[in-house]
């Protein structure tokens, strides 16, 4: 049980660590946030190629949290692991791409 309780934990933390980035990417304001929703969503579209957006942390970090609601925690674990890192503010921002592509598998 106190392991269970402990990859939950893990997963919160790592939920959290993506609303931070969130939040800090939106700057505190709703209106500026659904503009650039907005902006992302019509430069989404018109790409149909397998290359997205260059991996940010931010983007990283919201990919993560979904995975860790999929129950995937224990892979977002091994896979920051595989980079050197105990958590994602760790992994060196070279190593994004493959992060993302990597974590998108899942």
């Amino acid at each position: 049980m106190g392991s269970e309780l402990l990859r939950i934990a893990e997963g919160f933390s790592i939920v959290a660590e993506g609303l931070r980035g969130l939040a800090k990417a939106e700057g505190g304001t709703k209106e500026k946030a659904v503009k650039e929703q907005k902006q992302d969503t019509a430069k989404a579209q018109p790409e149909t190629t397998a290359q997205e957006s260059p991996a940010t942390l931010e983007g990283i970090r919201a990919l993560m949290a979904q995975k860790t609601q999929e129950g995937k925690s224990k892979e977002i674990k091994e896979l920051l692991q595989k980079y050197g890192a105990a958590k994602l503010s760790a992994v060196k921002p070279e190593d994004y791409p493959a992060l993302m592509q990597e974590a998108q598998v899942l």
